[in-house]
This record gives structure tokens, C-alpha cells and sequence, in this order.
């Protein structure tokens, strides 16, 4: 129905899968290796990523709205660059070149941390990582859906994501190995995680298909083909290259459009993983050296029910799942706002805030996926991404001027306000639509009467 992508792996899309396998045939070879990428380049991003709020905040003295304006800039620039990247992997047909292109620029940019001691280098330094990011993201995420047969889209993208997460969840724990035994704590979590993101790179490069030679090869004695002749095979089609036009005009399928509105609507109330660790150890108390630890709550948490809410989504549906976890994320302001000081207060929040991510983060590119066509996989998945991004990014920015001008309750308070109303308009615009009744079958013509022939 779609015409083929290069990049797609041999064979995707065309076969069920083996349903006598077991479950491990829900999970195509792709999926794995990309997983595997992810992971390991999570644990260099996420080592740099669990220190940089202490480095900036308490090493170099940034306030609360500079840290916001940062925080803001480095998923906003990911944002900008990732409907590029989407529409690159589209155009030149290669969605394992583009990623590439975007792993490499991340990998490169580690190394320069060791170089950077001021606010102005290093905020140069993390743009260029997150652009590294933005060109990757959405040309992997299209390999992911490529290579999964439409019904089993959610468990793929849960499967990759949990992946991605034992990264996250290792690369917090390496930097907090690292500051407890390094004399030169930052500069040493910044300079290993640096060749873990080389490493990433080459399991790219060996691991994942290309799919540059899916073509099948002509037969080499095979004869030329008779015009004349009606019974000769057709030759077939070249695929039109892909233009702006054709990603301007996804935005009229009505499916896409309310997923990309309620994405944005929804990440302008979803305060940053930054941000809530922050109100965490400051409505706890918890002491500066374990604060590196606090995403792995989080991540051990997603890691664990990822593919578990990947196939319940795909099982009951996907609104379902993706609109639970945000009232999972409400929840969790609330008790940063109202709890008492219970000791098991830090676990019942990064708890809910994994499960907000498990629920949420593979569930909406698999619906994405259901909606747009496997020419424009990439673009579409990036149209909703950089919509989301970009309204995370305006929320970094008004949640750190919000802290700075009324403090942490008074914030926190009007996001979770925020959320509320949105989760509510989200619900009833991705209600789903009503089917529509079938036109009654015309009256078969009765048979002739034999004692009227003549």
C-alpha cells in the first residue's frame, strides 16, 4: 500500500510473525540492536545529565531561571533539529545514516565538557549534543516501527525504550561510582562518558541493518521484457522522492493532528526530570552526594514495566495507557505539594514519575506509527516529537521563572493545574470516534416467476 523504504529492514511488514515462537518473536532484530545502542549510549548521556544539575547549580552558582533558561535550551534545540532529521531520513531513504550522523555528533561533543568550565561554553556544548539528539531520534524510532508488524508496535517500542533505560538507569550509577573515587570528580564522569558514547557509535555502524541493499537484485540471465507482450511482469515503480509539501500535508490527517495537539498541550504542564529531582531533594532533605542517584528510581521503575505497558496498550488501546500515565504524573506532584514527610515519600514519587514515563514515552510513538504512512514514518513521528519538545522546552523556562519569582510551592501548584486541564482536554480530543453505520444492502432482485413465461 506504501512504497518501500530502503532503510526498512529485508522483510518488514511483509510476514506475520511466528506466533509459535514464543513471545522473543514479537521482537524483530532490529529492535534489539537499536536497543542496544540506546543503551549504551544512555549511560554516557545520562551520566553527564545526573551530575549537570549539582555542577551547575552548586559548582557554578546558576539560579533556579538560569538553570531553567539551560534546561530549556537543551531539549529545545533537540526539538528544532529533530523534524529535520525526520524529514532527512525520509528524503535520502537511509534512516540508519541520519541516526548515525546524530549519534556521532553526540559522541563528539562529550569530550568537549573536559574543556568547558563556564556557563557560555558549556550551554554551546549541549546544543550541539541535543542537535545530535534531534537528528537522531525520530530516524530510529521509524526503523523501530518498520521492522514490528502494526499490532505489536507497542511491545516493540516498550522493548526499546526498556532497554534505553537500563542505560539510564546504569549511567547515574556510574557517576555516582566515579565522584565517590575521582579526585577531579565532574571532569572524570565527563571524559568516561565520552568513550562509552564512541562505543555506541560502533555498535551502530556493525549491529544495525542499513537496509541499503533490500532491493532484491536482477535475475542475471533473465531476458528483457516484450512492451508487447500483456503477460510480462511490470517494472517496478521508483519511489517519489519525499518534499516538504508531502510533510506539510500529514498535518491534515485528523488522527495526527489531535496526537501532535494533545503532545504539546500536555508538555507544557510536564515539569523536567531536572526540576523534580530538585523539588525532591529539597522537600526531603536528601544530602547532595546521593542526588545522582535519584534517576534511577526512575529508571528502574520504567525498565521494569516499559514492555509490560507497551502490550497493554496495545491490548485495550493506546489513549488509554497514555492518558493513565499522566494522571500517574499528577499524582506525584501532588505529593510533592501535600504529603507528609513520610520516609518512603523520595520511592512513591520517582515510583509514579517511572511509571508516568512506562505509560507514556513508547505508547504515543506507537500511535504515531498507526496513523502515518511508512514513506513519511520519520517526519511524522517527528512533527508530534517537536511539537512536545518544544512545548517541554517553554515549560523548563516558565516552571525555573515561576520558582525564581514564587517559589517551589506556588510553581508546582500551577503545573499540576496546568496538567490537570490539559489531561482533561486530551481526553476528549483523542476520544475515538464513533464508527460509522454501514449503508443498508440494496434488496436482492426477485427470482422470475415460471408460470408468467410466456
Amino acid at each position: 500500500m506504501y512504497l518501500a523504504d530502503r532503510s526498512a529492514p529485508s522483510g518488514a511488514k511483509t510476514a506475520p510473525p511466528d506466533r509459535g515462537s514464543g513471545r522473543a518473536s514479537a521482537v524483530a532484530p532490529t529492535v534489539l540492536a537499536l536497543g542496544t545502542v540506546s543503551l549504551i549510549t544512555d549511560i554516557s548521556s545520562e551520566m553527564v545529565t545526573a551530575v549537570l544539575p549539582l555542577y551547575l547549580i552548586a559548582g557554578l552558582g546558576l539560579s533556579p531561571l538560569g538553570f531553567g533558561a539551560l534546561d530549556g535550551v537543551y531539549n529545545g534545540v533537540s526539538a528544532l533539529v529533530q523534524l529535520t532529521g525526520g524529514h532527512l531520513a525520509d528524503r535520502v531513504r537511509n534512516h540508519k545514516l541520519v541516526a548515525g550522523i546524530g549519534y556521532g555528533l553526540s559522541a563528539l561533543c562529550k569530550p568537549l565538557l573536559l574543556l568547558a568550565h563556564s556557563l557560555g561554553p558549556i550551554s554551546v556544548i549541549l546544543a550541539l549534543e541535543r542537535t545530535g539528539k534531534g537528528l537522531r531520534t525520530a530516524p530510529r524510532d521509524a526503523l523501530i516501527s518498520l521492522s514490528t508488524p502494526d499490532e505489536l508496535q507497542g511491545r516493540a517500542f516498550g522493548v526499546h525504550r526498556a532497554m534505553d533505560t537500563t542505560g539510564a538507569l546504569l549511567g547515574p550509577l556510574a557517576a555516582f561510582l566515579i565522584l565517590g573515587v575521582a579526585v577531579d570528580g565532574y571532569d572524570a564522569v565527563f571524559g568516561v562518558s565520552a568513550c562509552v558514547a564512541v562505543l555506541g557509535v560502533v555498535v551502530l555502524m556493525l549491529f544495525v541493518p542499513s537496509g541499503a541493499g533490500d532491493t532484491p537484485p536482477r535475475p542475471a540471465a533473465a531476458p528483457p521484457a516484450d512492451p508487447a507482450d500483456p503477460a510480462a511482469p511490470a517494472a517496478p515503480a521508483r519511489p517519489n522522492p519525499v518534499r516538504l509539501r508531502d510533510a506539510a500535508a500529514l498535518l491534515r490527517l485528523p488522527r495526527l493532528r489531535a496526537l501532535a495537539l494533545c503532545a504539546v498541550l500536555l508538555g507544557l504542564t510536564t515539569v523536567s526530570d531536572a526540576f523534580v529531582y530538585l523539588l525532591l531533594q529539597r522537600r526531603t532533605g536528601i544530602d547532595d552526594q546521593w542526588f545522582p542517584l535519584l534517576p534511577l528510581g526512575t529508571a528502574a521503575v520504567f525498565l521494569l514495566l516499559a514492555v509490560p505497558a507497551g502490550a497493554l496498550a496495545d491490548r485495550i488501546g493506546r489513549r488509554t495507557v497514555f492518558l493513565t500515565g499522566h494522571a500517574l504524573l499528577l499524582a506525584a506532584y501532588g505529593l510533592l505539594l501535600w504529603a507528609p514527610d513520610w520516609p518512603a515519600l523520595p520511592y512513591l514519587v520517582l515510583a509514579l514519575h517511572g511509571m508516568f514515563y512506562a505509560a507514556t514515552d513508547g505508547v504515543l510513538p506507537a500511535a504515531v506509527a498507526a496513523t502515518v504512512p511508512e514513506s513519511l514514518r520519520a517526519t511524522g513521528l517527528a512533527l508530534v516529537g517537536t511539537g512536545q519538545a518544544l512545548a517541554r522546552f517553554a515549560c523548563s523556562l516558565a516552571f525555573g521563572g515561576a520558582w525564581t519569582l514564587w517559589g517551589t510551592g506556588p510553581a508546582l501548584a500551577a503545573a499540576a493545574a496546568g496538567l490537570l486541564c490539559c489531561a482533561a482536554v486530551a481526553g476528549c480530543v483523542l476520544r475515538p470516534s464513533p464508527p460509522v453505520p454501514a449503508a443498508p444492502a440494496a434488496p436482492a432482485p426477485a427470482p422470475p416467476d415460471p408460470a408468467r413465461r410466456p
